[in-house]
């Protein structure tokens, strides 16, 4: 049987090159340009394997993580997942313009935790990420230098087709999401570093997470 072509596909994707900004884009590494700007076929994934390397919670932290397991586990919540393998696969909507992110941390015991997103090229932000249930987190795109980053902008709810603004008092916090490119490690394989921090002004660094992953085989 012939299966059908399934490769990820070599079309320039300018989404998240037109949040940033030309000339801040212009400044990223190559592997990062590359990284986040091919467009997938619909339907296609490309997988990342690396290893988270640290992890850190404090007590508002952690009680946020928990509870959040109720909608999904949608924050890092297990500290034995620091040395253990995790992947990170994204996959592009067929039907619409958007991707799927599924992120699996390996645990020293039991099922891996595994966090489910949809990213969106829309809102006041030009990006937002969905987790379920209705909730979702309006993002801004910045190059920082060489890096890149995902900082939250506000959070809000889908109720019955309505969109509804989050007040900053019922705010989790400030996410910032990180990319930083790290090279080619000694066997030549390009690395990046993939960062999770979560502040509260009132409850400090709440949850801090280190990934660093290979890149896709292609």
């Amino acid at each position: 049987m012939k299966l059908s072509d399934f490769s990820i596909g070599s079309d320039p994707d300018d989404r998240f090159a037109n949040l940033v900004g030309r000339t801040a884009w212009r400044a990223l590494p190559a592997a990062v340009r590359k990284r986040f700007g091919k467009r997938l076929k619909g339907g296609v994934s490309v997988t990342y394997q690396g290893q988270v390397v640290s992890m850190r919670m404090n007590f508002a932290g952690r009680t946020l993580a928990y509870l959040a397991r109720i909608i999904g586990a949608p924050l890092p919540y297990d500290m034995s997942s620091v040395n253990q393998p995790a992947i990170v696969t994204v996959t592009e909507d067929i039907a619409g313009s958007g991707q799927f992110w599924i992120r699996q941390y390996g645990r020293k015991a039991g099922f891996p935790q595994v966090v489910q997103s949809s990213k969106r090229f829309a809102g006041p932000t030009g990006l937002e990420e969905y987790i379920g249930y209705g909730i979702g987190m309006a993002l801004n795109v910045c190059a920082e230098g060489q890096d890149l980053l995902f900082k939250s902008d506000h959070y809000f709810m889908q109720v019955f087709g309505r969109r509804i603004r989050l007040p900053k008092a019922f705010s989790p916090g400030v996410l910032v999401i990180g990319h930083y490119d790290l090279g080619a490690d000694d066997s030549g394989n390009r690395q990046f570093r993939f960062s999770l921090d979560l502040s509260h002004r009132l409850f400090g660094q709440m949850i801090c997470q280190d990934a660093i992953f290979n890149d896709a085989k292609e």
